[in-house]
């Protein structure tokens, strides 16, 4: 179990830091609304995040 506990939270903390790197800090922003709203069970806050995330994942995408 513990190995499961810490294989998870090697992934997390990698995928935090590639978001950061990826998209700076808005896309932290969106990915703490994200994480936050499931959490909390709240819809408006997770809808928030994830359309944060939408729009910078598709924003290159958009202008070309």
């Amino acid at each position: 179990m513990p190995a499961v506990t810490l294989l998870s939270a090697v992934f997390v903390v990698g995928f935090e830091q590639l978001v950061h790197w990826r998209y700076g800090p808005a896309g932290i922003v969106g990915l703490l609304l994200l994480s936050i709203g499931i959490k909390a069970k709240s819809p408006t806050c997770s809808s928030i995040g994830a359309a944060v995330l939408a729009l910078l994942v598709t924003g290159p995408a958009l202008s070309s």
